[in-house]
């Protein structure tokens, strides 16, 4: 593969600590998603719905045109859930909501699984992480 970008970042203290890219541009004091101490943060299946939410934006926004496709607006939604395997493992399991205007239900299904196959989070976590995608159309028509 050839790589095209390269970042890194650091973690000290797990959940209940801090991470921070290593070029000191954003950094996150971090709580775990059980958090009672009042300690405000962020946990890191927050910052994966986050990054893979915006990939998945990008990757529909990069795909539309090979699909002939001008849609007026989207925007994608990614909920992260974590729980624990029969295997006693933790895993992550992934709803991804897009919401579009501008093409119909069919396109719109078309686009979206076809942003699905491209994208990197979704390549990454294919086969080993339950991904739904759904689908909201907004209609607009003119009186």
């Amino acid at each position: 593969m050839k790589i095209f970008y390269h970042t890194s970042a650091t973690a000290t203290g797990g959940r209940d600590g801090h991470t921070q890219v290593d070029d000191g541009s954003i950094g996150f004091d971090l709580v775990s998603f059980q958090n009672q101490s009042g300690k405000v943060g962020t946990n890191p299946e927050q910052l994966f719905a986050m990054g893979y939410a915006a990939c998945f934006d990008s990757a529909m926004n990069h795909v539309a045109p090979s699909l002939g496709l001008k849609p007026t607006q989207s925007s994608t939604k990614v909920a992260v859930g974590i729980g624990q395997k029969e295997d006693e493992a933790f895993g992550l399991d992934i709803d991804i909501t897009v919401t579009v205007e501008g093409v119909s239900v069919d396109e719109a299904k078309k686009w979206i699984q076809k942003a699905h196959e491209v994208c990197p989070y979704s390549n990454a976590t294919r086969g080993n992480v339950p991904v739904r995608l759904h689908v909201k159309v907004i209609e607009t028509f003119d009186l």
